[in-house]
């Protein structure tokens, strides 16, 4: 989530833990499937963040916006069908996946989805549905009179106060829209098993990705007779304060970058200065002096001007570690900056920034976060960590004037069962490290712990991943898979220029 000028870090980390609208085109009158008590039509799932669209069914079902009220206001749960390949099977024991964020729509990540799950799909349907809150589940976001976005004063210094009182704007808008009491995890867990039950089906595999590995927890702890096997990719524990952790997680994430540029002689001979020094060093000068730098904008080739400072040096960096393709450029345009050139970075914060917006609902994440969340963080003591407490300050912003929810008091447990749990981690994961999965991993009996050589958040796309996946849905046995394959993932080599890392 993208709150205009706001520094990168901070909005990365609203990434949480890390996509446009995904529309359905008017399908013919006659194209209809019926799949439990559920209509299905074809629809087409469009994403401006993939190269191609994908083909599915789309349906809605309306479900109580306040569970204990089930007569009061509905809401329509979209739901995306990605049909089996195989015409015979898939239908007693789909696979739903769960989106990250929190605020992040399932169905307009479909094509990603479709990639890293093709060997799933092979035998199993997927579904997704949009939590409620996001994409077309009725999303909570910030809309004026004349239902555009609300306008965020992009010249306002990104302070706590300056996003409370755009979340107040915010609040005042969805009065008549919804209840934010209830757009939680606790609620979507339930419109998940109302999903399951109008399929006609008695047990469901999950796949969670990011925030989506709490979904898939609570899920699995609240309904464990209908859940057959849990991927979760990126895990995120129940008792972790979502957004408190980020200072440490990115510090470790940035060490293990610095270390294997020291390990490769190409890296070490180009850049004798480590990435962290040199990140804590361009910090410095910028926190001192912000410089108005000339660069030309990557969306649309003209020339701009604008300031950079240390927050936006932080939050690019934040952002790069997500990915090893972007983190491998990191050493190179620090280089830069270091020698007083900021045009690159510049450029790639403006392209960087123009990506993240609109990604995740800002409302919905708010309801979630200030309900299961913010009471839990205490600030750490300040210490030298390169993403200060200002980033979980303006993380928590919006809550002190959010209509807030509740969350169950046995929330934060862990997930204790027998069920077969196979658990993924990126190596370089800047926000859910492996550490956090080795945690979850202790109370499940039947999990396993994966973890992907030199990648970074999100790791069911990588290398053998999908294959490996493909298997384990087949078998339901997470200790059985050969995993092997995974010892071919290498981290991606530094930049030592921008034409490449040497040979």
């Amino acid at each position: 989530m993208r709150l205009s000028r706001r520094p990168l870090a901070a909005s990365a980390a609203l990434l949480l833990l890390a996509a446009c609208q995904a529309t359905p085109d008017a399908p013919p009158e006659t194209a209809e499937r019926q799949y439990g008590t559920l209509t299905f039509k074809p629809c087409t799932l469009t994403s401006s963040q993939a190269s191609s669209n994908v083909e599915a069914e789309c349906t809605t079902l309306q479900v109580p916006e306040n569970p204990a009220a089930p007569n009061g206001r509905k809401i329509g749960l979209n739901i995306a069908l990605l049909d089996t390949e195989n015409l015979g099977e898939g239908k007693q024991d789909p696979v739903f996946f769960l989106a990250g964020g929190p605020g992040q729509s399932a169905t307009e990540v479909a094509a990603i989805v479709n990639q890293a799950l093709r060997e799933v799909r092979k035998k199993r349907d997927i579904i997704l549905v949009d939590q409620r809150g996001t994409g077309k589940s009725n999303p909570l976001s910030c809309l004026g009179a004349d239902g555009k976005e609300l306008a965020f004063d992009e010249k306002a210094a990104p302070t706590p106060a300056v996003i409370a009182e755009y979340a107040q704007r915010c609040a005042a808008t969805l009065v008549d829209r919804a209840d934010t009491r209830f757009y939680t995890t606790t609620q979507a867990i339930g419109d998940l098993d109302a999903v399951r039950a109008a399929l006609g089906v008695e047990k469901i595999n999950l796949v969670g990705a990011s925030y989506g590995t709490r979904v898939a927890q609570q899920y699995a702890a609240r309904f464990p007779q209908h859940t057959r096997a849990v991927v979760i990719d990126g895990v995120a524990p129940n008792d972790i304060v979502v957004g408190g952790d980020f200072a440490n997680t990115f510090e470790a994430a940035i060490e293990l970058q610095s270390a294997q540029c020291r390990k490769d002689p190409a890296c070490a001979k180009r850049f004798p200065v480590d990435t962290r020094t040199q990140l804590r060093n361009v910090m410095a000068s910028l926190a001192k002096a912000p410089v108005d730098v000339e660069y030309r904008d990557p969306g649309t080739a003209q020339v701009r001007r604008d300031t950079i400072s240390a927050d936006t040096v932080t939050g690019l960096a934040f952002m790069f570690s997500y990915m090893p393709e972007l983190s491998s450029l990191l050493p190179v345009m620090l280089d830069e900056a270091a020698q007083g050139r900021y045009a690159p970075l510049m450029s790639l914060n403006s392209l960087v920034s123009r990506s993240m917006g609109g990604q995740m609902n800002r409302g919905m994440q708010w309801s979630v976060i200030c309900a299961e969340d913010y009471d839990r963080f205490q600030e750490a003591p300040a210490g030298d960590r390169l993403l200060g407490p200002d980033v979980a300050r303006m993380f928590f912003a919006a809550c002190p004037v959010w209509n807030v929810g509740t969350r169950p008091k046995d929330f934060t447990a862990p997930l204790s069962a027998p069920l077969p749990v196979l658990l993924l981690s990126g190596e370089f994961d800047p926000v859910t490290p492996p550490r956090y999965a080795e945690q979850v991993l202790k109370h499940l009996p039947n999990g396993r712990h994966l973890i992907a050589k030199g990648q970074g958040h999100g790791t069911i796309g990588a290398g053998c991943m999908p294959r490996l996946l493909g298997q384990f849905m087949d078998t339901a046995n997470a200790t059985s898979l050969d995993a092997t394959c995974l010892d071919t993932l290498t981290p991606v080599p530094a930049f030592t220029s921008f034409n490449g890392w040497e040979p």
